[in-house]
């Protein structure tokens, strides 16, 4: 039903392209349908993504489901690097480690009940996530004083993101592989689909995708005006949450099946799949368009630091609880409305 539900609203990406380039409506309202068509275009591209990791190897897989399953948020972040929109970008990437670490594994916890979970494997997703905020702090802390977007840190961020590269490559491997294999083979109702047939569906996706996301993102001003809100609120939950629909629901459906130990892996991998992947490949793309400056605010670095800490704590016995999930949807909510009352920078 939810499957059915959501190909069916995949239809909604090309009427907001056409509605966009035909009938020019207000941004406001075009804020809201792009977003809204994200959704099912991120669980596309997520689908498709796996279907063509099932006729590779477990490398090409894994690098499969790395890559391609961060794609919505990666065009939106580059898209937003060239309306050189950065506060949306460094927002939208910190709001998706920290809405896969609190509201995603919360959801999957509330959904999944008590259970057991893997400590390896959740210890070493947080410990990657630790690292990279201990590691962006050496741009962050300089941009607290003076202009965040001036050239040096921008510079600076270049040998950051590549140590963040290499502790993604040296340490996830084996997680993303084992992540993806167990993704595969639980869920039941996927009915495998060529390789053919899923990269043309991921190819269309993706470019679908581009085209909306630019939408979106060309939109964000106006929204932010007209609504009250702060484009870094908008960016930091609300792009956030739309960039990793894929993620939330799949990790939702399965813990609600009881696979809770796979649903925790979904959403932990997912985050540090951001931390030490996407933030620094978002930076090294950048170059080809505008240099970004990993300069997060100090809210950023806080929220980040909390959400390692919490999920550590409730994670260390290695079960979960309805109790657990409702502790870390409550601690996002409070980090959300941290977000909105901080406002622009």
């Amino acid at each position: 039903m939810v499957r059915r539900l959501l190909f069916t609203s995949v239809a909604l990406a090309p009427l907001v392209i056409l509605i966009h380039y035909v009938f020019h409506p207000t941004e406001t309202l075009e804020f809201v349908l792009a977003a809204a068509a994200l959704i099912p275009l991120a669980w596309l591209i997520g689908e498709a993504t796996e279907h063509a990791a099932e006729h590779t190897g477990a490398g090409i897989g894994g690098f499969l489901n790395a890559t391609f399953g961060n794609a919505p948020e990666l065009i939106i972040a580059l898209f937003a690097v060239h309306a050189m929109e950065f506060e949306v970008v460094r927002g939208s990437l910190s709001g998706s480690v920290i809405g896969n670490l609190l509201l995603v594994l919360g959801f999957s916890l509330l959904f999944g009940g008590r259970g057991e979970i893997d400590r390896q494997s959740s210890f070493l997703a947080l410990a990657l996530v630790a690292f990279s905020t201990l590691l962006l702090l050496v741009v962050a802390i300089p941009g607290w004083d003076g202009d965040p977007e001036r050239s040096s840190l921008a510079d600076l961020s270049i040998p950051v993101s590549i140590v963040l590269l290499i502790a993604y490559v040296g340490l996830t491997y084996y997680s993303l592989r084992r992540h993806a294999a167990l993704h595969i083979a639980s869920d039941e109702e996927i009915k495998g689909w060529s390789l053919r047939l899923a990269l043309v569906v991921l190819g269309a996706a993706t470019v679908v995708t581009a085209l909306v996301a630019e939408i979106l993102v060309g939109s964000i001003n106006t929204f932010a005006d007209d609504s009250g809100v702060s484009e870094f609120f908008l960016a930091a939950v609300v792009i956030a949450i739309v960039g990793n629909a894929a993620e939330h629901g799949g990790a939702v459906v399965v813990a609600a099946r009881g696979k809770i130990k796979l649903a925790a892996e979904i959403a932990l991998a997912s985050s540090a799949q951001v931390a030490v992947f996407l933030i620094p490949a978002v930076a090294l793309l950048a170059l080809l368009i505008e240099p970004l400056a990993l300069a997060f605010r100090e809210v950023e670095i806080i929220a980040l630091g909390v959400s390692v800490v919490v999920s550590a704590v409730l994670l260390a016995d290695g079960r979960s609880s309805r109790l657990k999930g409702l502790i870390l949807i409550a601690v996002y909510i409070g980090i959300a409305t941290m977000f909105f009352v901080a406002g622009e920078r």
